[in-house]
């Protein structure tokens, strides 16, 4: 091992100052360089975040692994996080969560928020004034209508709808049922309702 590597002990930290600090670590170093993390258990965790957010772009190396001593070497080996696929929506899972999201963006730090609502048929998202940001929409599949505050877009697969901010809007899902994409700026941290998380 090499001596020079700076060693980043967390074993005394509060749990929920460990990982933003290791983050913040790793995100200070050039590509190639690397920094040895020093914990009392195996970070299982802590690695599956680094697989979320950098896949391709770190290399995770067990120097130690004693009951209260484990030391991995944390190395970059990209100078940002790398472009990769996220999902198939032509493979996107039959059931929606409690808000009708089948998938969310969940990488972190990012500057997007993105969803895949699924509105089942002849089921409606209520008429609601958007957030205060613009939002970009693409229907996936099925068929349903999007209401505006003066009349009614007839949605199918392949269009591009542009959502305005605070712009009002309501959803109905067709014989089919809808699902789509959205795509907008990432929000600050809120408790999410059925209608906010529409958008």
């Amino acid at each position: 091992m090499n001596s020079d590597l700076r060693e980043l002990d967390v074993r005394g930290m509060r749990k929920p100052d460990k990982h933003p600090t290791i983050f913040t670590t790793f995100g200070d170093l050039s590509v190639g360089e690397a920094f040895v993390l020093v914990n009392d258990h195996d970070p299982k965790h802590l690695r599956d975040e680094f697989e979320r957010d950098f896949p391709g772009g770190y290399d995770w190396e067990y120097l130690n692994t004693q009951m209260r001593d484990w030391r991995i070497k944390i190395t970059k080996t990209a100078s940002t996080a790398l472009p990769r696929v996220l999902l198939d929506t032509t493979e996107l899972p039959a059931e929606a969560d409690a808000l009708g999201a089948v998938w969310k963006l969940t990488m972190s730090p990012r500057d997007l928020d993105a969803n895949v609502i699924a509105v089942a048929p002849g089921r409606t998202i209520d008429s609601h004034v958007g957030p205060d940001l613009d939002v970009m929409l693409h229907v996936l599949a099925g068929s349903g209508v999007l209401t505006t505050e003066t009349g009614r877009i007839d949605l199918t697969p392949g269009q591009l709808i542009w959502l305005p901010r605070r712009s009002q809007r309501a959803f109905e899902g067709g014989p089919d049922g809808l699902r789509y994409l959205t795509v907008h700026q990432k929000r600050q941290s809120l408790l999410l309702g059925a209608t906010q998380l529409a958008d």
